[in-house]
C-alpha cells in the first residue's frame, strides 16, 4: 500500500472493516478545522455570518454524497450507517404489527435492530450468498431489507427481486449499501444507508437517502436540525470530509474497479489452493473470503503480524460467535472458523497482495501440511 501507508508498517488487507482516508478528504477537513479564517468551529445552525459559511459547506458536502444516489430523494446526515439503519427501521415502524423481512445475511445493524423493534422474519439465501428467489413469509412485510454488496463475503445481490417483493406487499425497501457506495452504482431503494468511512472518508459520519415521499418519526430527537427527522449539530469538517470522499469515488469508480480486478485475479492465482468461499462472479471483487481445512485462523493472525486481515466481519471480531454469514451459505461451524477475509482497494498494491499472500500461505502451510 505504497500510496497511503502513511508510515504504517503493515500491508492492510481489511477494506471491509474501513478503508484508509484519501487525502483529498483529510483536506476538506483541515480546511474546516482550521479555517477559513480561523472561523471553521462555528456552528453550522447558527445565523450569524460565521454560521452561514459553516452551513453552506455542509449544503455543499450534502450535494457531493448525493452524486452517490439516485435522483428523487433527499440526503439525511448522520453518524453512520448503523444510525442510518436504525432511522430507517425504527422511524417507519408506528404501529405496524407486520414484520421486517430481511436476508439472512445482513449486517448485525440490521437484524439486531429489526428483532429489537417488532416482528421480523428472514429471507434465506443460497449457497452463493444470493437471497432465494421466493421467501417463506406467513404475513405481508412492512419493510424489506436487503443489503446490495454483503461485508464477509462480498456477494452482489438481486436487489431488484427485492424491490418486485416489496411493490407487491406495499411495503419499503431498505437497501444498506455501505460495500457498494463509492464502488459500484447504488441500487434503488425507499430508503438506503452508507458510511463514509467505507468509501475513504471519515469516521463517524453517514448518510440515509430518503426516497421523496417517504416519511419517518424522528429517532434522535432535540433540535430537528437534519429536515426534522434527526436532531444534533452537524460537523462542518466531517460533512466537508464526506462530501470529497463521496465526489473523488465517482470520479475514480472505473479507474478503482479496474485496479481491483487486477488485484482479484492476481490473489485467486496466489490462493488457488484455497476454497472461495461464496460466489467468484457474483461478487465485489475486492473482498476475497476463503478457507483452508485445519486452519487455525486466530494462529495465523497471529503468525502474520504485518497483514492486516480479518478472520470474518470486524463487527463481531472477538465476540467467539461463529459468523451468521457463513454458516447461512451452509458452511459448517468448522469451516467458517477455517475462513479469513482479505480485503483490498484504492491504496493496495500488487505488491503488497503478493507479499502478503507469501506469508499467509507460509504460515497456513506450515500449519496443515
Amino acid at each position: 500500500m505504497a500510496e497511503n501507508r502513511g508510515g504504517y508498517d503493515m500491508i492492510y488487507l481489511d477494506y471491509q472493516a474501513t478503508t484508509p482516508l484519501a487525502p483529498e478528504a483529510k483536506a476538506a477537513m483541515l480546511h474546516w478545522l482550521d479555517g477559513p479564517e480561523g472561523e471553521g468551529f462555528a456552528n453550522p445552525h447558527s445565523p450569524h455570518r460565521m454560521g452561514r459559511r459553516a452551513a453552506a459547506a455542509v449544503e455543499v458536502a450534502r450535494e457531493q454524497v448525493a452524486g452517490l444516489f439516485p435522483p428523487g430523494g433527499r440526503i439525511i446526515f448522520t453518524s453512520g450507517a448503523t444510525e442510518s439503519i436504525n432511522l430507517a427501521i425504527r422511524g417507519s415502524a408506528g404501529d405496524a404489527d407486520s414484520p421486517v423481512l430481511a436476508s439472512a445475511i445482513e449486517h448485525a445493524a440490521v437484524l439486531d435492530t429489526a428483532r429489537d423493534a417488532g416482528p421480523y422474519a428472514i429471507w434465506p439465501v443460497d449457497a452463493e450468498g444470493l437471497i432465494l428467489p421466493v421467501p417463506p413469509i406467513e404475513a405481508a412485510p412492512r419493510m424489506v431489507a436487503v443489503m446490495q454488496v454483503n461485508n464477509e463475503i462480498g456477494t452482489v445481490q438481486p436487489i431488484g427481486r427485492a424491490a418486485e417483493l416489496a411493490r407487491k406487499h406495499g411495503a419499503l425497501l431498505l437497501v444498506d449499501a455501505v460495500q457498494a457506495a463509492g464502488r459500484m452504482t447504488i441500487a434503488e431503494g425507499d430508503l438506503i444507508a452508507v458510511s463514509a468511512h467505507k468509501l475513504h472518508g471519515p469516521k463517524g459520519i453517514g448518510a440515509l437517502w430518503m426516497k421523496d415521499g417517504v416519511t419517518l418519526d424522528p429517532v434522535i430527537t432535540g433540535g430537528g436540525q437534519e429536515g426534522a427527522v434527526r436532531s444534533g449539530t452537524l460537523s462542518p469538517a466531517m460533512c466537508a470530509g464526506f462530501g470529497a470522499a463521496a465526489s473523488l469515488a465517482l470520479e475514480r469508480m472505473e479507474e478503482d474497479a479496474a485496479h481491483v480486478e487486477r488485484l482479484w485475479q492476481a490473489a485467486r492465482d496466489l490462493f488457488s489452493d484455497w476454497t472461495l468461499n461464496s460466489s467468484a462472479q457474483d461478487r465485489w471483487h475486492g473482498n476475497l473470503n476463503l478457507r483452508r481445512d485445519g486452519l487455525d485462523v486466530n494462529r495465523l493472525m497471529s503468525e502474520v503480524r504485518d497483514v492486516a486481515f480479518s478472520a470474518g466481519s470486524a463487527c463481531a471480531s472477538g465476540s467467539g460467535r461463529t459468523s451468521h454469514v457463513l454458516k447461512a451459505i451452509g458452511l459448517s461451524d468448522v469451516e467458517a472458523r477455517n475462513s479469513i477475509r482479505l480485503g483490498f482497494g484504492r491504496y493496495t498494491s500488487l505488491d503488497d497482495i503478493e507479499t502478503a499472500a507469501a506469508a499467509i500461505n507460509r504460515a497456513a502451510r506450515e500449519q496443515t501440511a
